[in-house]
């Protein structure tokens, strides 16, 4: 072997080290839970409502999400950040006027909104972009639902009776006016809190669920959906908390604030995933 055969041996074999440590160095990277979050597994969701045609699960691919609810302190450095987002400021095509109501001033949460209490009277618009001024995005309804159906012994919480009872009670018990800290319930199988029990949350496509058309008069529309039929083509027609939610995110828009509406983080592993 010659000498400039030799040089060109070594120079293609360093950048197969380089390109081997560099791999490696990304799995790292992508196994390495970004602050505050935990890894949700890949898995698979069932839709509430699916039509005929529709495939009866939805893949979800492995994704980080936020361990906790964005807090009103958390919130509070977004909008000291970004004064746009501030509730005198915001423009109205992005929230109504109950925005961060509970709030004392533009930089003061108050008594009324502690700091460690989930963020509420926010729209999807100021959510989607407190997300991305993190560098997330919020989850998606498979997302959040496939998650949120794991209880703090199983992935299928259907298969937990302790977890069904305090469903169903959460669910049809008023909100009180001032919410309590996040993370004082036990996190579910995948480390994550407050997915029940404390507020609603945004996700992004909640309207997804929403029927288009001009109501009953729409002939394209899928009358089954509508009154007493409003359970036929469900999954399960037991599953009080579901449809709640499917009616709850029914009835949003963009801009609106809820009082018992707040959000959290998600993240893709990889910048192809959606």
């Amino acid at each position: 072997m010659n000498r400039q055969t030799a040089i060109m041996l070594h120079l293609v074999l360093l950048a197969v080290m380089a390109v081997s440590r560099s791999a490696q160095a990304q799995q790292r990277s992508a196994d390495t839970p970004p602050a505050g979050m935990t890894l949700v597994p890949a898995g698979r969701y069932t839709p509430l409502f699916r039509a005929e045609k529709d495939p009866k699960d939805v893949p979800v691919p492995r994704f980080w999400l936020d361990i906790l609810p964005v807090t009103n302190g958390d919130y509070l450095e977004f909008v000291r950040a970004h004064p746009k987002w501030r509730r005198s400021q915001v423009k109205r095509i992005f929230a109504d006027a109950e925005y961060l109501r509970r709030w004392a001033g533009d930089l003061d949460p108050g008594t009324n909104a502690p700091v460690n209490a989930p963020v509420t009277h926010v729209s999807w618009f100021a959510a989607k972009a407190y997300c991305a001024w993190k560098g997330n995005r919020l989850p998606t309804t498979a997302e959040w639902e496939y998650a949120a159906a794991a209880s703090p012994n199983c992935t299928d919480g259907e298969k937990d009776p302790e977890f069904v009872r305090q469903l169903r009670h959460w669910y049809s018990t008023p909100s009180p006016e001032l919410l309590p800290p996040v993370g004082r319930g036990r996190t579910n199988v995948f480390g994550v809190h407050d997915l029940h029990g404390l507020t609603w949350e945004w996700v992004a496509d909640f309207n997804t669920a929403m029927v288009t058309g001009d109501a009953r008069g729409d002939t394209g529309l899928d009358r089954q959906l509508f009154c007493g039929s409003g359970s036929e083509g469900a999954k399960d027609t037991s599953n009080f908390p579901a449809f709640m939610r499917y009616g709850f995110r029914s009835s949003l828009k963009a801009g609106y604030t809820v009082h018992n509406l707040g959000f959290r983080g998600a993240r893709s592993l990889h910048p192809n995933d959606k």
